[in-house]
């Protein structure tokens, strides 16, 4: 696949003007080498052989070499964390260091990097960017930044994607490399992804799996649980249905801090309200996997089997698995647009039940742009219910609030002002 422009550059660009040194996070495959290697002027590559061994003899050279220097896979050496840290606290010049990391090593740096290192986070190709490539990005029709600036902007633009479209993109994934595989072999492909982040990666990081399989099926279960507040023991209850040989909650927690040091989870936190405007908040995340591409591999799922399951409840998750994969690709896209407005996202659940919002994007202030997912392409008085009752609570706070579906236009909705954007249409 051609090189494309990633929402995030122009953060990175920023931040080197300004910083010594960032640590850019993500899953293996999802572009941070290409992505930080247009920001550096030289190289390390910890996962060739010589690169590390000549690192080891000579950890000095981090400091000699034309900046900014990119240390990539740093993980797989964590000493030279500490050594970039020591140089940052020498010299705390602008731009000198990116470390890009596929995971978080077993055995931590001995300092955090706290004040020294900032990190950023790298997500799959939010569909802004997949429509866009190959070319440069088009300006959105509608601006996630926009949004975010108040005053109910005027929304509209014109969407020819629909349900297929959609799908189409949920199962072809975000990760560069795997997008260019055809469909005929995009399955090998990401179980190929996943036997060498089991098989290889884990181990290599000190975080071996004994019991590949039930981890498998723990994962496959997790997939099912996507875009929902499952508790963890649902989730291996219903991965081990009638297999009386459960996995620990010890293991199983074990499995959870792998897969989470190399990204592979993305679970969306709870909305903390730090105004105390709404009691009795629930307080668990949602379920996410680093691309709703890889739930949809998990659970035996291509782009014709995802359509035709999607109006057929999967129980006992409300909605369809459609619907949760939608809403996953939308939450990946919406948190890349997030970050690049300086903007926190997470969700929110009342403890009883009774009202969610599928995405609460907060600016630093503490306002607020909420955000429902809804698969359907119309919009109906029920699928707004929960975002009047968030205005009635918040107020001024709430600055928007916006309908992201599968439809064919976007516009305001003219009884309550509320939007309704087609998720191709939204850009950061």
């Amino acid at each position: 696949m051609a090189q494309v422009a990633r929402i995030l550059d122009d953060l990175l660009r920023d931040a080197l003007a300004s910083l010594p040194a960032i640590a850019l996070d993500g899953p293996k495959g999802v572009g941070k080498t290409t992505t930080a290697s247009r920001l550096a002027r030289s190289v390390i590559e910890l996962d060739l052989e010589a690169e590390l061994q000549a690192l080891r003899e000579d950890p000095g050279r981090v400091e000699r070499m034309p900046v900014p220097l990119l240390i990539d896979e740093w993980q797989l050496y964590p000493p030279v964390w500490d050594r970039v840290r020591r140089a940052v606290d020498r010299n705390p010049e602008p731009g000198r260091f990116i470390l890009t990391g596929s995971a978080t090593p077993a055995e931590a740096p001995r300092h955090s990097g706290a004040g020294r290192i900032v990190h950023f986070r790298m997500r799959p190709f939010s569909l802004a960017e997949r429509l866009a490539a190959p070319a440069p990005a088009p300006a959105p029709a509608v601006s996630l930044g926009a949004l975010l600036r108040g005053g109910r902007q005027p929304v509209s633009g014109a969407s020819e994607l629909s349900a297929p479209d959609y799908a189409a993109e949920i199962v072809q994934g975000g990760f560069p490399a795997l997008r260019s595989v055809s469909p005929r072999f995009r399955s090998r492909a990401w179980a190929g992804y996943l036997d060498e982040v089991l098989n290889r990666d884990l181990p290599e990081l000190g975080r071996p799996v004994r019991r590949r399989d039930t981890m498998r099926a723990w994962l496959r279960s997790y997939a099912l649980a996507t875009g929902t507040t499952a508790s963890y023991t649902e989730i291996l209850d219903n991965a081990m249905a009638g297999d009386v040989d459960k996995p620990s909650k010890v293991t199983t927690l074990a499995w959870r801090e792998s897969l989470s040091a190399m990204w592979l989870i993305d679970p969306l936190p709870a909305w903390d309200d730090p105004r105390r405007r709404l009691s009795r908040l629930g307080q668990t995340p949602k379920h996410h996997l680093a691309d709703p591409a890889l739930a949809a591999h998990l659970l035996g799922l291509d782009a014709n089997s995802l359509l035709a399951g999607r109006d057929v409840p999967v129980p006992p998750r409300p909605g369809t698995v459609f619907g949760a994969l939608f809403e996953s690709l939308v939450t990946e896209s919406v948190r890349v647009y997030a970050d690049a407005a300086e903007a926190r996202t997470s969700h929110l659940r009342t403890r009883s039940g009774d009202h969610e919002v599928d995405l609460m994007v907060t600016r630093g202030d503490g306002c607020v742009l909420a955000i429902e997912v809804k698969s359907a392409p119309e919009v109906g008085a029920d699928d707004v219910k929960h975002l009047r009752w968030l205005s009635g609570k918040l107020g001024p706070d709430l600055i928007d609030a916006a309908i992201v579906n599968t439809g064919p236009a976007a516009y305001r909705r003219s009884v309550d002002g509320i939007a309704v954007i087609p998720a191709a249409l939204l850009g950061p």
